[in-house]
C-alpha cells in the first residue's frame, strides 16, 4: 500500500532519474546495417572510413554489414592496411606512453608505475578488442568496445575504433585472425 511518504519519495526519485541515468540512443544511422560496398573489397575484410564514422564488414561481393564508430581525434588517427593479428575478450588496458605525456591529467594515475587496468566494464577497451598489427608488429591501434557510447560518430579517441559492446561482440565473432583492415 502506498503511503504519502512512500509517494512523494518515489515522485522526486522519478523526477531526479532522467538527469543522472538519461537513456543513451544510438543515432539510426550508426546502428548495423545491411548496406552495398565497392567491388574493390573482399568478403570477409574489413573497411573503416573515419570521415563518415564507419566501419564495413564485407560479407559477400557488393555486399556489408555496416557499423557505426568512434575514431581518432584529429592527428592521431591510424590510415593504412594492417591486420587482426590477436583478439581478446574483455581486455586489459594501459595507454600508451604519448597518451600519459600527452594528457597527464586523464593518465597520470599510470604514470612512472606498470599498472595495467583489468577487463571489465569500467575498462576503456569494452567487451572485445581486435589488435591491429602491420608486417607482424603491433601498431597500438584496436577496434574495441568502449564504455562511452557517446562517443559513437564521433573523432575523440586517442586513435582507435570504437564501437558500442554488443556491435564489436558480434563483429568479433565474425573475423578471424588475419583479417584485413584497410583504414581509409
Amino acid at each position: 500500500m502506498l503511503n504519502r511518504r512512500h509517494f512523494i519519495a518515489a515522485s522526486l526519485a522519478a523526477t531526479a532519474l532522467p538527469v543522472a541515468a538519461q537513456a543513451f540512443e544510438l543515432e539510426e544511422k550508426f546502428k548495423p546495417a545491411k548496406v552495398r560496398i565497392s567491388d574493390n573489397y573482399a568478403p570477409g575484410q574489413l573497411l573503416v572510413l573515419p570521415r563518415a564514422h564507419f566501419l564495413y564488414y564485407v560479407t559477400a561481393p557488393n555486399e556489408a554489414i555496416r557499423y557505426g564508430v568512434g575514431v581518432g581525434k584529429a592527428g592521431l588517427q591510424f590510415t593504412g592496411t594492417a591486420t587482426i593479428d590477436v583478439k581478446k575478450k574483455w581486455p586489459t588496458w594501459r595507454p600508451t606512453n604519448e597518451m600519459i605525456e600527452r594528457d597527464p591529467n586523464a593518465y597520470g594515475r599510470f604514470k612512472g608505475n606498470d599498472y595495467v587496468q583489468p577487463g571489465g566494464p569500467e575498462n576503456p577497451l569494452g567487451a572485445r578488442a581486435l589488435y591491429l598489427f602491420q608486417n607482424g608488429r603491433d601498431t597500438y591501434f584496436r577496434i574495441h568496445g568502449t564504455n562511452a557510447p557517446r562517443s559513437i560518430g564521433r573523432s575523440v579517441s586517442n586513435g582507435c575504433i570504437r564501437m558500442l559492446n554488443e556491435h564489436v561482440q558480434d563483429l568479433y565473432e565474425r573475423v578471424p585472425i588475419g583479417t584485413v583492415v584497410t583504414v581509409l
